[in-house]
């Protein structure tokens, strides 16, 4: 009797688990849906590092460009594009702050091709129930931090991430309904000049 009882649960415990996986995004599935994502934009939420919270506009158009519209009293602006990030603040004279896309795992989200399968990109994969959460690194250059993404089904969309930078600081972005498709112009991602978003 015990080792039907044994059995039985077994059984349960492997169905029980068999439906977890089912319900967690494959790999080649988000791949397949950040690469047919051409341009996007909505409104996000931003947990920063010291626990402030900042809201705004996001624009999306890949590969490699991403515009973040910060919200007044913030007067922040954050333009990545011709695989530089430029970080402006309109209240203060000193110059942007600059730093190669590459440097920030974001850049593994704005790749020409993304490819989580790839070797040592991935070092997380799980499912909690309702998203399904994958950390990425650049395998070459994993002293510059990763990507927490997490990923509604089961159609994969995008609805946050977090990224832990090669300082230890910490960003959380929430998105909103993300619009995708559609024309965004060159020019919102002129690292070289803020630009203005026409609404």
């Amino acid at each position: 009797m015990r080792f039907l009882k044994t059995v039985t649960l077994g059984a349960a415990f492997a169905l029980a688990a068999s439906a977890v996986m089912a319900d967690k995004l494959p790999l080649g599935n988000i791949s397949s849906y950040l690469n047919a994502m051409t341009t996007a934009q909505g409104a996000f939420t931003q947990i920063n590092g010291d626990g402030t919270i900042s809201t705004g506009t996001i624009y999306i158009k890949r590969p490699g460009r991403v515009r973040f519209e910060y919200n007044t009293p913030d007067t922040g602006l954050v333009i990545a594009g011709s695989n530089t990030v430029v970080v402006y603040d309109k209240k203060s004279n000193q110059a942007p702050e600059t730093y190669p896309l590459s440097r920030t795992p974001l850049s593994i989200i704005l790749a020409q091709n993304v490819d989580l399968g790839q070797a040592q990109m991935v070092t997380g994969h799980t499912y909690d129930g309702t998203a399904t959460t994958v950390t990425a690194q650049d395998p070459e250059n994993p002293q510059f931090g990763n990507i927490q993404m997490k990923f509604t089904g089961p159609t994969p969309e995008l609805r946050q991430w977090i990224i832990n930078d090669g300082n230890g600081s910490q960003t959380t972005v929430v998105l909103g309904e993300l619009k995708t498709g559609g024309n965004l112009a060159n020019s919102l991602f002129d690292v070289g000049s803020p630009g203005t978003v026409n609404r």
